[in-house]
């Protein structure tokens, strides 16, 4: 198959109405943050279950498109010693990978932060690809205050972003942009929505110097809130009309899907902005979700780190599925959060 086709068959499978993508990337630390909040501790084979317990999830593939994995899960098996990529595919789901190597500071701009990852990316991709992975993922941080991020973050990170979706694209993989500006701090709605612009704006002109197909990669925003730490907390109906007119202003029509991160919001949030932007009429993007936590939180409360709980917590990752997947019609209510099915 010719790359621009492979490309777009699986931008095809990952782009659905009424699915989304769930992220499952965390890194070591990341996972292990949230296992301690359980009282599991974080080892291979905690790990492996309860990844694979997320995979299996009966009827997942209803709501769910595509899974963002971790290195190490692309080469985990389940207990009957099925690779879990390939319980993905089983599923109907597409599998990915995260290949970006994490965040360190920005040299000479204090606050600000830039990726890494770009050495060796295009033979990591090739390797990944080989375990089943069609579709990558790169995240870029931007912190926000009054200053940040400097102009020297927004360009550097948008770079970063750029050379890996066309190293991507070469190797057949569809790239998965996210550049999320945080949540962290106490600024406003507006500051926000500012910050998000002008990081928008700049990722695309270096996507286009890098002469990235816009039709063959995903969008994966962070929404246009306040500061977690500001008194003044936004509506879902003010999220959705401030993000939707920076997208409009900064996001090229050919961008098949937007699949929004959940970026600390609570998973009733999370749901609830969502639907709240796909109430605000027809855009040029489906407009979608890539959760993790948002997504998970349930299932792992659920899970516990015991077998026993394996059922609940796949029923619980399944409703929050399932309610994302209507969001992402504009067919969620809040009402469907207390109802048994």
């Amino acid at each position: 198959m010719a790359t621009p086709d492979e490309l777009q068959a699986t931008i095809d499978a990952l782009v659905q109405k009424g699915k989304g993508i769930l992220a499952a990337d965390e890194s070591g630390p990341t996972i292990a943050k949230r296992f301690k909040t359980i009282g599991v501790e974080s080892t291979e084979e905690n790990r492996r279950a309860y990844r694979s317990l997320l995979l299996a999830t009966p009827d997942l593939g209803r709501y769910i498109s595509g899974v963002i994995l971790y290195e190490e899960t692309l080469s985990d098996r389940t207990d009957d010693g099925e690779p879990l990529p390939q319980l993905a595919v089983r599923q109907g789901i597409v599998p990915g990978i995260k290949v970006d190597a994490g965040k360190i500071p920005l040299a000479l701009a204090p606050g600000d932060e830039i990726t890494q990852g770009l050495d060796g990316l295009a033979q990591r991709l090739k390797g990944y690809k080989q375990q089943g992975a069609r579709f990558a993922k790169w995240r870029a941080v931007y912190n926000v205050s009054d200053t940040l991020p400097s102009r020297a973050a927004i360009e550097a990170n948008a770079e970063a972003l750029a050379r890996y979706a066309a190293v991507s694209q070469e190797q057949g993989v569809v790239p998965i942009v996210e550049p999320e500006v945080l949540i962290d701090g106490d600024h406003t709605l507006a500051r926000c929505a500012e910050v998000t612009q002008a990081v928008l704006h700049e990722v695309f002109r270096a996507l286009s110097r890098h002469r990235v197909a816009f039709e063959h990669m995903l969008l994966k925003p962070s929404m246009v809130v306040p500061g977690k730490a500001n008194a003044l907390q936004a509506t879902p109906e003010e999220v959705a009309s401030e993000t939707i007119r920076v997208l409009r202003r900064a996001v090229p029509a050919a961008v098949p899907s937007i699949n929004f991160l959940s970026g600390g919001q609570s998973p009733v949030e999370a749901t609830a902005n969502l639907d709240a932007l796909n109430r605000q009429g027809l855009q040029p993007w489906q407009l979608s979700f890539s959760y993790g936590r948002a997504l998970q939180e349930p299932a792992l409360q659920a899970w516990q780190g015991r077998s026993a709980n394996v059922r609940q917590a796949q029923d619980a990752l399944l409703k929050r599925a399932r309610l994302n997947g209507a969001a992402s019609v504009g067919a969620y209510s809040a009402d469907m959060e207390n109802a048994s099915s």
